[in-house]
């Protein structure tokens, strides 16, 4: 059994701090913000970017001030023979094939944490071939591309759980960029 002396190293120090009620104050403004955000985003206020994976247009993202807090989704444009940048993040994605056919390469990682962390994703990628109504899932820091067929122009649904990133796992690299794509030089938008 514990003797009193055990007790004593708990008792130590003279800081204070005021987190919970913080945090119960912040979940209140919160709520009162909440009632605030979009409920409904229309085509037009969609924001569009060309980014390193090409051009996209994003319906649903923390920027955009949605009452969604889980979801992030965009919409992906491919031109016949196109190709999106290879890109790789710590998150499940879903893709729905809206309109197009095509394929995706996935780079599988492999990974092993016996003695230390050690990442290694496959030389060679699988292909996985795509088409209109067709669900494609992403597993977590794959190494992925999509590619259109070379007869029809492509439009993609991707969406991903933000959850993990907001849990600190917000590990996102770009592996390669979209040919044509040239990263905008510091002061451009």
């Amino acid at each position: 059994m514990a003797s009193i002396e055990d007790r004593i190293p708990s008792l130590s120090g003279n800081k204070t701090a005021t987190f919970r009620a913080d945090d119960v104050k912040a979940s209140q403004d919160f709520r009162t913000a909440y009632e605030s955000k979009l409920n409904v985003v229309h085509a037009e206020d969609m924001p569009w970017e060309n980014c390193p994976d090409g051009l996209i247009k994003h319906l649903v993202h923390h920027k955009m001030d949605t009452r969604e807090m889980c979801v992030e989704a965009y919409m992906q444009f491919l031109k016949a023979g196109e190709k999106s940048g290879i890109h790789r993040h710590m998150w499940e994605e879903l893709v729905f094939v809206a309109e197009g056919s095509g394929y995706d390469l996935h780079w599988d990682l492999k990974w092993d944490c016996l003695d230390a962390f050690e990442w290694e994703w496959a030389p060679e990628p699988k292909a996985y071939s795509w088409k209109r109504g067709d669900y494609i899932y992403i597993p977590p820091f794959t190494n992925h591309q999509h590619v259109a067929s070379d007869h029809e122009e492509c439009r993609l649904i991707l969406m991903t759980n933000r959850m993990t990133k907001e849990m600190g796992f917000d590990w996102f690299d770009q592996v390669a960029n979209a040919p044509g794509f040239e990263a905008l030089k510091d002061g451009e938008k």
